[in-house]
């Protein structure tokens, strides 16, 4: 494990990179696929990594919480060397109700992955919906706690998905988020 804080060069506003990436429900997934929602969550994420495992729970509450945001988990890790992070293995932490975003996606090729920057997982993007694109409305912590063990007292995701929804800017600042450092191939 390689501790690791995010530092994509997306900034606010920027439109976000498209992609078309194969779920674990063996559907095909782009941005527009969510277009009903007013808010995208997309978060880097795998199945092995402490830091991810971590905030697993907390991203399974955000998809009961908001009907009018979508949670998308990307695992980009190299699946040969971390058989952890596997496509059939995400598609058991799924089966098993671990893993129960909107969508959980695989970046195979990490092209999704380095299209937006991303370092570590987890590694979230809140997006906005602006009807014919989506640009980066966040990008940072989704609580204050920065270990594995620690328990959070805020949660700034849900501040940020909140302002989005609202049609307002988030006041919450980008702080980088942390976990072990993307398995690249």
């Amino acid at each position: 494990m390689v501790e690791t804080e995010s530092e994509s060069e997306l900034a606010r506003g920027d439109e976000a990179p498209g992609f078309s990436l194969r779920g674990t429900d063996g559907e095909t997934y782009t941005l527009d696929t969510f277009s009903d929602s007013s808010a995208l969550l997309l978060v880097f994420t795998c199945n092995h990594c402490p830091y991810a495992k971590a905030k697993f729970d907390l991203l399974n509450e955000l998809v009961t919480e908001y009907d009018d945001a979508a949670v998308v988990g990307i695992n980009p890790n190299d699946a040969e060397e971390y058989p952890e992070d596997s496509f059939e293995t995400m598609q058991e932490y799924v089966e098993r109700g671990e893993i129960a975003y909107d969508a959980y996606l695989h970046d195979e090729t990490q092209d999704v992955a380095r299209a937006y920057g991303a370092v570590c997982t987890p590694d979230p993007f809140l997006l906005r919906n602006d009807g014919d694109s989506w640009t980066v409305a966040y990008h940072g912590r989704l609580d204050d706690a920065l270990n594995p063990d620690d328990e959070p007292t805020e949660f700034y995701i849900r501040d940020a998905i909140d302002a989005v929804i609202a049609g307002e800017e988030v006041a919450v600042p980008d702080r980088p988020s942390r976990g072990c450092s993307i398995k690249w191939t």
